[in-house]
Formats: structure tokens, sequence, C-alpha cells
């Protein structure tokens, strides 16, 4: 046997498929998720209050991740404060460690979090809040990560049958334990009864999120293909719908190696439409909510600009909107802190249709040499 014969085959690279395969989980993954994790939640608040002074020890809360984690943080931002009374400031963990973590109180709780368990600032970022003395939360997905080991308490949000893909399935499993961690800590004034009935609500979700995924599966896909050809991509959302936003473009850019960026909606207003090309695609994420009104103006007033507009939008009246503006219907109700579940559940397939188009496979493994993982 030569040399060559005996040695390993190289590992097949992922396919783009495989975002359309975990957009394909996310409705049953919500369901699991959301019967495992309020036990192991609920355990991670009480060690908390074994180590402080019992309930009420923390006046506000700082969420601290990278990429997926980064913007699942900013989705949840909202229910920490409208559920649990707590102010909450999301942090990428670089800032937090050079800048931020310094002024923090002593009455902060700190939620770093981290799909993987490996992101090297945010293990960083935890070793220096508990320098300071400060208590740590972390959430990944294994019980003996790196962060699991380095914080004071975790919450494990393991998913069944994982494989190498754009953070999908991971990046929702994160929201959700930040989600329900929000209505634990609203528990303490808001009482058991007041959480479970949001909870079920979140649970009813899951409907939304299988009929949404199937509604805008091809849709989507068809989107992707006709905006292959744009040099970059602009996704629009505020309030937890911005966290939203930074999570669909992170999967452009991750899936289809087109650059795209989330921004907030009055801020891409007042800044990035006086860019060229002015026919660059934007798309704008309306839930229902404090800032639906102007997202459907925005929307309006960009493509009498020029630009190439697509929303996603309740399906309940989308026909009634500009008939040149591509809709993605979003079908089932949630309040607006639970909306991004429903709202991301495009990305992949959008993600996917352009990466076909462009003959791509994530993360650049089209290219002989690209950019590494890590």
């Amino acid at each position: 046997m030569t040399a060559s014969a005996s040695a390993p085959a190289p590992p097949n690279p992922m396919d783009s498929s495989v975002l359309v395969r975990q957009s394909g989980r996310l409705a049953g993954d919500l369901r699991m998720l959301l019967e495992r994790l309020p036990d192991r939640v609920g355990e991670a608040w009480r060690r908390l209050s074994e180590l402080t002074d019992g309930p009420g020890a923390f006046r506000s809360v700082c969420l601290v991740g990278d990429g997926d984690s980064l913007h699942a943080g900013t989705a949840a931002e909202a229910a920490f404060e409208n559920f649990a009374d707590l102010p909450c400031e999301v942090q990428p963990a670089q800032r937090f460690l050079g800048y931020h973590v310094r002024g923090v109180g002593s009455d902060t709780l700190i939620v770093a979090v981290s799909a993987s368990g490996r992101t090297e600032r945010v293990l960083q970022g935890v070793a220096r809040a508990r320098d300071r003395g400060l208590r740590t939360l972390g959430i990944s997905g294994s019980a003996t990560s790196p962060l699991a080991m380095a914080v004071d308490v975790h919450i494990t949000v393991d998913l069944p049958d994982p494989e190498p893909s754009p953070g999908i399935r991971t990046h929702q499993a994160s929201l959700v334990a930040l989600l329900l961690l929000a209505l634990r800590a609203a528990e303490d004034t808001r009482g058991a009864g007041w959480v479970a009935r949001i909870r079920a609500e979140l649970l009813d979700v899951a409907d939304g999120v299988a009929a949404t995924e199937a509604a805008v599966r091809e849709r989507a896909l068809d989107l992707g293909r006709s905006l292959s050809d744009a040099p970059v991509i602009a996704v629009l959302g505020t309030g937890p719908a911005e966290g939203t936003a930074g999570y669909v473009a992170a999967k452009v850019v991750e899936g289809a190696g087109v650059l795209a960026f989330g921004r907030d909606l009055e801020e891409w207003w007042h800044v990035e439409r006086f860019a060229a090309p002015l026919d660059t695609p934007l798309v704008v994420l309306a839930p229902p909510g404090h800032a639906r009104e102007r997202a459907l103006e925005l929307a309006s007033r960009a493509r009498t600009l020029g630009r190439r507009v697509s929303i996603v939008t309740p399906a309940d009246g989308a026909e009634l909107l500009d008939d040149q503006i591509v809709t993605l219907p979003v079908h089932g109700a949630a309040r607006e802190e639970f909306a991004p579940l429903l709202y991301q559940a495009f990305a992949g397939h959008l993600a996917c249709g352009i990466a076909r188009a462009l003959g791509r496979i994530p993360f650049q493994g089209h290219r002989p040499t690209g950019p590494s993982l890590r």
C-alpha cells in the first residue's frame, strides 16, 4: 500500500444545505428546550441565591458574548428589563474585558454566553469579573466546557445530533436560555403564577416557528438567489429585532461569504441611506411592537430611493404592502420580547439561497485557502 493510499481522507467540507437542515429543526428544538431548561435555569438561580444575599441581590445584569451570543443578548435585553425590572447592558466580550468590567458594581450579575464554551475573550472576561468579586453565570452547550468550569454557575443548553454549521440551532438555544433566565429572575417579584403564564406563551411560539419556517423556506431561498449579485446587504431592526438583524447578517456572512451587517433602523436612515450603490438591498424586520410603524415607513421610503427592499412581517396584512417590496410572512403571534424566535426563522434559507447562487459553502470552505475557523 502506498503512503498516499494510506493517508486519511480529508474531512468533507460542510455544504450549504446544512443551513436548511438546521432551520428545519428550530421548532422541535424550541419545544425540547422549553421542557429541559426551566429546571436547569431554576437550579442555577437557586445556587446564585445561595452565593449572594438571596433573591433581590442583583440590581442589574450584564450580558457578555461575541457573534451569535452577542446577538442573542441584544435580542434578550428587553426581557430582563420588562419582565424582571433589571437594567440590562449587552457587551461584546472585548469591550467588556478592556473597558466595562472595571466599573461594574457588585450588585450586577455577569451572564457570559458562548455556544461552544471556548470563546477566548469571553473566558478572559469571566476571569476578570471574578477577580473583581463579581458573580458570574455561564451559558454554553456543554457541562464540561471551559466556560462551565470558569463561572460560578452554569446552564447547559446541549442539543441532540449536533453538526458543524454556522450557528442556527445553537443561537436559538442560547436565546431561549436567556429568556428563561429573565423569567426566573422575574419570579421573585411577579410570582410563580405570572411566570408560568408567560412561559406558556413562549411554548406556544413553537407552532409559529414551525409555520413560519415552512412558509418562508422557498421565498427566502428565492430572495437569496435574487440578491446574490449584491456586494453588501443591510438587515435592519430595533429593540429585540436589532439582535435578530445582527444574527441574520451573520448567517449571510458565514453561510455565503457575502458582506452583510445588522443595523438599528434609525441609524441606517441617519447614515447608510446615503451610501452607494443606491440599489443596495435592505432586509427590514417589522414585528409588532413599538417600532413597527417606523419600520414600515422606512421600508417604503427606502424603496422610493431605489433600494431593493424585503420585509419580514406578520402574514396577516402582508398583502397590503407595496407590491415592489418582497415580503417574508411570519405566522403566529408573540409578545415583542419573544418575537426574535419567529423573525429569525428565514435566516438560514436566505444565506443558503445566496450561497447556492454563488457556488459557495459556509466559512469560505469553497476556497483552497481561506480564513481560519478560529
